[in-house]
């Protein structure tokens, strides 16, 4: 039995580690918030002038001189931009004819069927980079969506501190973290550079593509034609959104069942497939030369399309 003196030791021991695990994480997460709101700013550290800042920041987001998206593939060019991710085109042509030469060259060793290396090996180095750029714009648009209201905020204080617009703007580009801080440092880039208010304000929406920036600029353009107190309109925009995000949220906790039963729907031939294919490759590969075989595969696949497209039409709810 430990004494009173003894209990009270170890408390203080696991009381002092403890506090110093979380001083750590504090420490770490800071640092990492830093490095993240200061991304901007290290962009604008290696170039001179305002001009030179836009430039590069238009460019590292798959953007023209003008700001403006390519017209060729302008659905990729979209998505390219909606995800955040600097664009380089080159490394990320390197990268997916790796992955996709890499995983044809798995399932051939694996499954010694040679066939199945060229639709693998086109389907990871097209289709990957594609469901990535994806992931990361869907990713983002999240982000936006809970950071948009707090930016609001900001602005709106810096509007009843007696600041002009403008400069409300630029404050969010310094204390919000990214993706909001990134966008609106953007924003304010372009009003120094000679864009207007509501000019700077669309093209934020162009680039984030998502609907509540689409009606913070909607706010800003009618305020701007209509007239009025901006900074009540401002308030009344970001109680809306705050009021949006929840509906978000509790929609999709009254579908997470049905999203878990799509995924698991979806995943599960894939997964009998792969297994079969690994620990008896002959168990198609003698057969998948019949015309019959062939055809129920290709039936097979489009009637599970079919059911996955019901099924995100079922759990898809938008706002």
């Amino acid at each position: 039995m430990l004494s009173l003196a003894q209990t009270a030791f170890l408390i203080l021991v696991f009381a002092a580690v403890f506090t110093a695990a979380q001083g750590a994480i504090g420490l770490l997460t800071v640092a990492g918030q830093k490095r993240k709101l200061n991304a901007r700013l290290k962009v604008a550290e290696k170039v001179d002038g305002v001009s030179a800042l836009v430039m590069e920041l238009r460019k590292q987001r798959g953007l023209n001189a003008e700001g403006k998206k390519g017209e060729r593939l302008r659905w990729l060019s979209d998505l390219i931009v909606a995800s955040g991710v600097k664009y380089e085109p080159r490394k990320w042509i390197m990268m997916s004819a790796v992955g996709g030469v890499t995983a044809g060259f798995c399932v051939a060793t694996l499954t010694k069927v040679y066939l199945l290396a060229l639709p693998v090996m086109l389907i990871t180095g097209l289709g990957g980079p594609y469901f990535w750029l994806k992931f990361k714009a869907g990713d983002r648009a999240k982000k936006l969506g809970f950071q948009l209201p707090q930016a609001l905020d900001i602005i709106v204080r810096s509007l009843e501190a007696g600041h002009p617009v403008p400069t409300a703007i630029a404050l969010v580009g310094r204390e919000m973290a990214d993706p909001i801080g990134s966008e609106f440092g953007m924003a304010a880039d372009e009003i120094s550079y000679g864009a207007t208010l509501a000019q700077a304000v669309e093209r934020i929406a162009e680039r984030c593509q998502h609907p509540d920036v689409d009606l913070f600029a909607a706010t800003v353009r009618l305020q701007e034609r209509a007239g009025g107190n901006l900074t009540g309109l401002l308030k009344l925009n970001a109680n809306t959104v705050r009021e949006r995000h929840k509906m978000r949220l509790k929609i999709k906790a009254a579908s997470a069942e049905g999203r878990a039963s799509a995924m698991i729907l979806t995943g599960a031939p894939f997964v009998a497939l792969g297994f079969i294919m690994i620990t008896s490759p002959n168990f198609y590969g003698d057969v998948i030369h019949e015309r019959f075989v062939q055809i129920g595969i290709g039936v097979l696949g489009f009637w599970m399309l079919l059911g996955n497209l019901v099924m995100r039409r079922m759990i898809d709810m938008r706002l």
